[in-house]
């Protein structure tokens, strides 16, 4: 049975425990990251909100190792037996499945801290995203901008200005403290859209090497 990638360009997958059956996962797969599963015997996968390939573990070295890969009747689903080195989860639980809505609880707790792991602005905006999918909470000042579009716009206009003056007038310490400011209200924003901050690092990559004038002007182009 073959996979008809021209129908189905972008199917789920999911990681299941070759041992214990436990899911730990689901993600999705175009033909390269099949294809790379298959010839690698780990996990690739593609990820929708960072709009490329990646293999699973690639930051975290939480790598999955594909023990069988197994299709549905319609050859648009795929489960793949895993051994799973380290977590499935950026969060440091065990499986991705750990919230129960019908018993309004967590049911694993954190294994690992995977903040070193994945850095402190992929960390932050996963975090943003739990606030904004989560039930409204009074107390989350991350909660009240996502819920108000002019408030986290003005909040941003208002940190970019206190950066500028930070670095024409004040201290390094200062500059610092109000950058993070930026960065955070920022990150919301990019929380807002659903554009992980990985694109922005896509792009910046892909500038290296490439004039700034001639960046403007392919810009303008566009």
């Amino acid at each position: 049975m073959q996979i008809d990638w021209n129908k189905n360009p972008l199917i789920p997958a999911i990681a299941q425990d070759f041992e214990t059956d436990e899911v730990l996962m689901l993600a999705y797969m175009n033909e390269e990251a099949y294809r790379l599963t298959l010839d690698t015997g780990y996990a690739h996968y593609f990820s929708r909100s960072k709009q490329r390939i990646w293999k699973k573990g690639e930051s975290s070295n939480h790598t999955q190792e594909v023990k069988d890969l197994l299709l549905d009747c319609d050859a648009d689903t795929i489960i793949l037996k895993i051994h799973q080195n380290g977590v499935a989860c950026h969060t440091g639980t065990k499986s991705c499945f750990f919230t129960s809505v019908m018993q309004d609880k967590v049911l694993l707790e954190k294994e690992i801290d995977t903040t070193a792991m994945y850095g402190v602005v992929d960390t932050l905006y996963h975090t943003i995203l739990e606030r904004k999918s989560a039930s409204d909470d009074a107390k989350s000042w991350t909660k009240k901008l996502l819920n108000d579009k002019a408030l986290m716009l003005s909040k941003i206009r208002e940190e970019a200005d206190e950066v500028c003056v930070a670095i024409d007038k004040e201290s390094d310490a200062q500059v610092i403290y109000e950058s993070a400011d930026l960065l955070y209200h920022t990150l919301v924003g990019l929380g807002y859209r659903n554009i992980s901050p990985d694109r922005v690092k896509q792009e910046l990559g892909r500038r290296f090497g490439l004039s700034g004038i001639v960046e403007k002007e392919e810009r303008k182009e566009k």
